[in-house]
């Protein structure tokens, strides 16, 4: 389990109706082959020894005799398999019958835990044959076995393994408004297994993928559902064998009804864990006993999981066309209302913005004219002030015109070398000497240049810098770095090109259209040296610092998910192997740029510890007031020192 995964699978072997041998069969033929497949978590059907549509043969002695010799021989046959294993199966209690999921491992059966909830309505009759579990946990014998624990209220704990405890509840028991899996996960359970027999009737998979995958997001947990399949009989309805795993919100793994594929994939439990540590309102007991829980232990080799769950390159990015367009709609609403209201409040009818040609101040640009239409304001109130300086390019220049012609806005233009030369001359710098005093000494001349406008004009300067820059510290300390409102501050380079494309394919100017599409083409650079001589940009942004989506990966996986540098480099090397729509990188590149994004996001700190207003559109964020309150003075040798040993 290196790094927090665990294999888990949701498994629908073929079966027949009250064939209890043959079913069992099927199960330990199914299990072998999801072990062989990675799996140390297996869960089959509710009821998946006998067959769920077996209605009063359950009533049956010869059915449920053959039925707890039939476990009895299928804990005994799995005892080789290096798996938690649960199978639905009828048990006869104290004199009554109840619905139970048995798990077991390695050869022991370590619970059974009853079906709580009995659905008596429609097509299920469950309470004719069924009684409730009870919650209280007592001991029991049972297929063969002495003191088996029985009751909802168990969880079974790896000790070897961190955060690895699962609990059980079965199908109609997710459908009630307080589902025992609450209760599970407020104890300590980080992985929930259903085992279940849904039919299949219209709309009802949408409905029970939705259901799924919220508990899933409620609980801050992993959840396996298997649904029993077409070999149930079809008397009078039809099952699918509709399987999911999900985890947090989002599905790993799923098969369609009636395709009978094996759904295999890899829970995260550390970051499970992290999540449940960074959501304060997510409260836990302080042990499963103080919850009223039984706990029974298990044990399994520890080793490194396979991973076989998509590892997305540009987590800032859905990879789905139609949810990219709608996650870029909603990014500029947030941004164009939180403009629009700091406008309103400060009763402010001009903002001044620099444009250079480039991707982040075209956004910003974008932004604003929303923002204006918003408030019914002409856009001749949005300024917009190209500074050329020693750097500028002909061709990001011409960008920054027309892109401002285009949106009706009020260009500038303010030569900043005369400016900087003389500001040269007053400190003694060299101008022949390119260092970073001759590229800041620009950045400071464009801010101070905005902010005057914006004091002439009575208006607010909206800073363009983006999330990967303030990131990476790739920022003019009180030069760029600083504005009076920065709408780009939460968005990742990465998000920030789609932003722009999608305003390109959606606009109906076909001049506006063909400026972004240009800008889009252009490498990113702040331009504070010298073109080259053929006139094209000398400065790449990327050449210096590493490529941004790297940095946006690494940034996403250390801040979002709290993960160790050992892991975001494991992880990259899956994302970037060129198989996953994004460029291929080595593994000494990754490694490379890795330490680069670590010694500059510590060391540039003191940069986001004063950020200007600016909202946050995403789950990840650098504001000192919002996300990230971290001390500009904290050292990086533990992060690097991991890194070194890789």
């Amino acid at each position: 389990m290196k790094d927090g995964f665990i294999g888990v699978a949701a498994v629908t072997p073929q079966i027949k109706v009250a064939d209890v041998s043959y079913n069992a069969q099927q199960s330990l033929d199914a299990s072998i082959k999801a072990v062989a497949a990675g799996a140390r978590v297996i869960v089959l059907p509710e009821l998946g020894l006998t067959g769920y549509t077996c209605e009063d043969l359950f009533w049956q002695d010869a059915l449920l005799n053959a039925s707890e010799a039939a476990l009895h021989d299928l804990i005994k046959n799995t005892a080789q398999l290096d798996a938690l294993i649960m199978v639905g199966v009828p048990a006869r209690v104290n004199g009554k019958l109840y619905n139970c999921a048995a798990v077991f491992c390695h050869g022991e059966l370590l619970g059974l835990v009853p079906k709580k909830a009995l659905p008596t309505y429609n097509e299920f009759y469950e309470s004719r044959h069924f009684s409730v579990g009870p919650d209280d946990v007592c001991l029991v014998d049972f297929a063969g076995e002495s003191d088996v624990s029985f009751g909802t209220h168990q969880l079974f704990v790896c000790p070897d393994m961190p955060n690895f405890t699962v609990a059980v509840e079965i199908c109609e028991d997710l459908w009630v408004p307080h589902p025992p899996s609450i209760d599970a996960a407020l104890a300590g359970a980080t992985i929930i297994c259903n085992l279940s027999a849904s039919n299949e009737i219209v709309g009802k998979t949408d409905y029970r993928r939705d259901l799924v995958r919220g508990q899933s997001a409620r609980l801050i947990a992993g959840y396996v559902y298997t649904s029993a399949g077409w070999g149930e009989s079809t008397t009078d309805v039809v099952f699918g064998g509709h399987n999911l795993i999900c985890e947090n919100g989002s599905i790993l793994a799923e098969s369609a009804p009636f395709i009978d594929e094996v759904c295999i994939s890899q829970i995260d439990l550390s970051r499970l864990a992290a999540d449940r540590r960074r959501i304060s309102t997510f409260q836990t007991a302080g042990t499963p006993e103080h919850a009223d829980y039984f706990v029974t232990t298990f044990n399994l080799p520890l080793e490194t999981t396979q991973l076989t769950r998509f590892v997305n390159p540009h987590p800032f990015v859905p990879s789905d066309k139609t949810r990219r367009a709608e996650r870029c709609e909603n990014i500029f609403e947030i941004q164009a209302h939180g403009l629009a209201k700091r406008l309103q409040h400060t009763r402010s009818e001009h903002v001044v913005v620099g444009v250079s040609g480039g991707l982040d101040s075209t956004l910003a640009l974008l932004v604003c004219a929303r923002a204006f239409d918003l408030l019914d304001l002409d856009h001749e109130g949005i300024i917009a002030v190209t500074m050329p300086g020693f750097g500028t390019t002909a061709r990001t220049h011409a960008n920054a015109t027309e892109l401002s012609a285009a949106l009706g806005a009020t260009l500038l233009e303010v030569a900043i070398g005369d400016a900087v030369r003389q500001h040269f001359s007053d400190i003694g710098h060299d101008e022949s000497v390119h260092d970073v005093t001759y590229e800041n000494a620009q950045a400071r001349e464009r801010t101070q240049i905005l902010m005057d406008i914006a004091n002439q004009e009575h208006g607010l300067v909206v800073g363009t810098g983006d999330l990967s820059e303030l990131a990476l510290g790739w920022a003019t300390y009180n030069g760029d770095h600083m504005s009076m409102y920065a709408v780009n501050t939460s968005i990742p380079k990465t998000l920030v090109r789609h932003l722009v494309a999608y305003v390109a394919d959606k606009c109906e100017s076909e001049e506006l259209s063909s400026v972004l599409l240009d800008v889009l083409a252009t490498p990113v650079s702040p331009e504070l040296l010298p073109a080259q001589t053929d006139g094209t940009i000398a400065q790449k942004t990327e050449d210096l610092v590493g490529p941004y989506e790297l940095h946006d990966f690494f940034l996403y996986n250390m801040l979002r998910c709290g993960f160790a540098p050992a892991k975001i480099y494991r992880l990259a090397r899956i994302a970037f192997d060129g198989t996953h729509g994004a460029q291929a990188y080595d593994g000494i590149t990754i490694l490379s740029w890795l330490k680069v994004f670590y010694r500059r996001f510590f060391a540039q700190q003191f940069k986001r510890s004063c950020l200007p207003d600016g909202p946050k559109v995403g789950s990840v964020a650098v504001s000192p007031r919002g996300d990230l309150r971290m001390p500009s003075d904290a050292v990086v040798t533990l992060w690097l020192d991991q890194l070194e040993q890789l």
